[in-house]
């Protein structure tokens, strides 16, 4: 039970000291201790009665690597460039996140990206992009990939390759900007994996949209 007390007074130290680190070292930070907690439960109940609290020192250690972790490796250039991004596409409607696990996410919406049915780049895409390919040629250890999506109008025979042709057409476009073919992956989800409801125009245009990923250090599967 001691035991027990002193990894979880570890861990709430570990959330206070949160509050003095940078943003790249409190994502860090944060995963860790949410981790050390599961894994502390967890050994803990895991282990016998006269080994839990050995048990629970033992799974919050590793449950904070693992927290920490993420998938992915948030760095401070991942950090800058996330800020870069935001400052790019303010006042576009393009979304930029953090994903849980580490990779840096751009939402492009429809009135930025391609008109309905088209794969043709709109012209209102072509400084993100601009800004995201020089980002990018900077940081030649990232992994980019785009996905595409459509709207349900039309059938999967149409959409599917649809969203392809705008992933490819992203991924063309940053090409001859100094980002490596061999960097980035494409893929499309055609209707599949709709943000709103198809049966509305509104819902129609979030559908149809480009996702751009960029993660660092990928783990392994």
């Amino acid at each position: 039970m001691k035991r027990t007390m002193i990894a979880l007074c570890a861990v709430s130290l570990a959330f206070t000291g949160c509050a003095n680190m940078d943003e790249t070292q409190r994502h860090t930070g944060t995963g860790a201790a949410i981790g050390a907690v599961a894994g502390a439960v967890l050994g803990a109940a895991t282990s016998s009665r006269s080994d839990r609290g050995k048990g629970a020192v033992i799974g919050a250690a590793a449950g904070a690597a693992i927290g920490a972790g993420g998938g992915y490796l948030w760095s401070k250039r991942m950090q800058e460039q996330k800020a870069a991004m935001e400052q790019a596409t303010q006042g576009t409607g393009v979304e930029v996140t953090q994903t849980a696990d580490n990779r840096l996410k751009l939402e492009i919406p429809s009135d930025v990206s391609f008109d309905s049915g088209s794969y043709a780049i709109r012209p209102s895409l072509r400084p993100v992009l601009d800004k995201l390919a020089a980002g990018l040629a900077e940081h030649a250890v990232t992994r980019v990939t785009i996905v595409g999506h459509t709207d349900s109008s039309g059938s999967d025979k149409v959409n599917n390759p649809l969203s392809v042709k705008r992933a490819e057409a992203v991924r063309d476009y940053l090409v001859p900007r100094g980002v490596a073919a061999s960097r980035i992956a494409v893929d499309g989800r055609g209707a599949r994996e709709p943000l709103a409801d198809n049966a509305t125009a509104e819902g129609r245009a979030k559908n149809r949209r480009v996702e751009i990923f960029i993660a660092e250090g990928q783990a392994a599967n």
